[in-house]
C-alpha cells in the first residue's frame, strides 16, 4: 500500500541536515531534530507532546517543512497565519424502517434521507458561513443495505465525511449547524440522525515572527525569487499543528513540481530526489542563523509502517489527511 507524500524524501531531507549540522558545528545554541511518525491519522505529534518532548527537549521554536508538488522544483513556500486547516471526522446514522421494495409506502427509507442529507448540508457552507471565511464539507462515503439485496429497503443508513476550516468560530458553527440539519431533515421523513463530530486535528497557524526568520533564511540561501512570502494556504490538514500550539514556529513548503508531476496521496506520486541538495541546505540554515538560539526543525515523514518525521514517532499508515 503506498501514502504517496514523500515521507522517505523528507527524512532524508533531515538526516542530511543532521549530517551538515554535526560536521561543521557551525551554529550557536542547541538544534533538536525530531523524527516523529503516525502523522496521517494517529497524531504522532500529539502523542510525542503529551510524552514530555519539550520537557524533556525544551525549545523556543519549531520549523516544519514538507515537499509540494504545487510550486516550482526547490522554490520555498510560505505564509504567516492559517497554513493548512483543522480535519475532523463527521459520522451521520440514519434510522428509518426497513422493508420490501414492492411496498416501500411502509418503510421509512434511509436511502432517501441520506440522499437528502448529502444534498442539504452543502447549504451550510454557501448559507450559514461568511463568505470571507473558509470551509469545506465533503460527504465522501455512504454505507446502506446489501447490493444483493436488490428489493430491500434497509432500516439504517450512515454517511462519513470530513470537515475543514481555519476558524475555531467557523469550526463551531459547521458543527452545530450539521446537528441542526441533519435532526431536523430526518424528522421530516420520520426518520432519526445522529452526528458524531470527531475533531481530529487543528488547523496549522504559522506564528508571525518565525515564518518572517523562515522567509529571510530562505532568501539569502535560494534568493528572494525563489521564496514565495504569501502561499495559498491548503484545506489539507497537518498534525504539526499540534506543536504550533505549544510553540511558536512555522510550517513551510519546498516545491517538487514539474513537468508530468501530480499531487499528493496520488498512485502516481514521486518524491522529485533533485530537491533534496536544496532542502538539505535550507534545513540546518534555520538554526546557524544568528537570529536563533535554539530551534528545533521537523521535516515531514509520514509513511506506511513504523516511520518517521522530521518531528514524530508512531506507525504511519495509509489514510489520507
Amino acid at each position: 500500500m503506498m501514502h504517496g507524500c514523500g515521507h522517505d524524501g523528507h527524512v532524508a531531507m533531515l538526516i542530511g541536515a543532521a549530517r551538515y549540522l554535526a560536521e561543521t558545528r557551525n551554529f550557536d545554541g542547541t538544534a533538536i531534530l525530531v523524527f516523529q511518525p503516525g502523522e496521517e491519522g494517529f497524531a504522532g505529534a500529539k502523542a510525542m507532546i503529551e510524552d514530555g518532548l519539550f520537557q524533556r527537549f525544551p525549545v523556543d521554536a519549531v520549523y516544519a517543512m514538507h515537499n509540494w508538488p504545487g510550486l516550482k522544483p526547490g522554490r520555498i513556500g510560505i505564509v504567516p497565519g492559517a497554513m493548512m486547516a483543522a480535519a475532523d471526522r463527521v459520522t451521520i446514522e440514519i434510522t428509518g424502517k426497513g422493508g420490501h421494495g414492492a411496498h416501500a409506502y411502509l418503510t421509512v427509507d434511509p436511502v432517501v434521507v441520506a440522499a437528502h442529507i448529502i444534498t442539504a448540508v452543502q447549504s451550510i457552507v454557501s448559507r450559514n458561513v461568511r463568505p470571507l471565511d473558509d470551509a469545506v464539507i465533503s460527504l465522501c462515503a455512504m454505507q446502506a443495505g446489501d447490493l444483493h439485496a436488490f428489493s430491500v429497503v434497509p432500516g439504517k443508513a450512515t454517511l462519513v465525511g470530513t470537515v475543514r476550516t481555519f476558524s475555531p468560530k467557523v469550526q463551531d458553527l459547521v458543527e452545530r449547524r450539521l446537528n441542526e440539519l441533519c435532526t431536523a431533515v430526518a424528522l421530516g421523513f420520520g426518520a432519526t440522525a445522529t452526528v458524531h463530530y470527531e475533531r481530529v486535528y487543528p488547523a496549522t497557524i504559522n506564528t508571525e515572527r518565525e515564518s518572517l526568520f523562515a522567509a529571510e533564511v530562505a532568501e539569502s540561501l535560494v534568493g528572494a525569487e525563489h521564496v514565495v512570502r504569501d502561499l495559498e494556504p491548503s484545506m489539507g490538514a497537518e498534525d504539526f499543528s499540534f506543536m504550533l500550539q505549544a510553540r511558536p514556529g512555522a510550517y513551510m513548503r519546498i516545491g517538487q513540481g514539474g513537468e508530468g508531476s501530480c499531487m499528493l496521496h496520488n498512485s502516481r506520486y514521486d518524491f522529485n530526489d533533485e530537491i533534496l541538495p536544496r532542502a538539505r541546505r535550507c534545513t540546518p540554515a534555520w538554526w546557524s542563523s544568528p537570529c536563533r538560539c535554539r530551534a528545533t526543525e521537523r521535516g515531514a515523514s509520514r509513511v506506511p509502517t513504523s516511520a518517521t518525521h522530521p518531528t514524530r514517532s508512531h506507525p504511519c499508515h495509509s489514510r489520507p489527511t
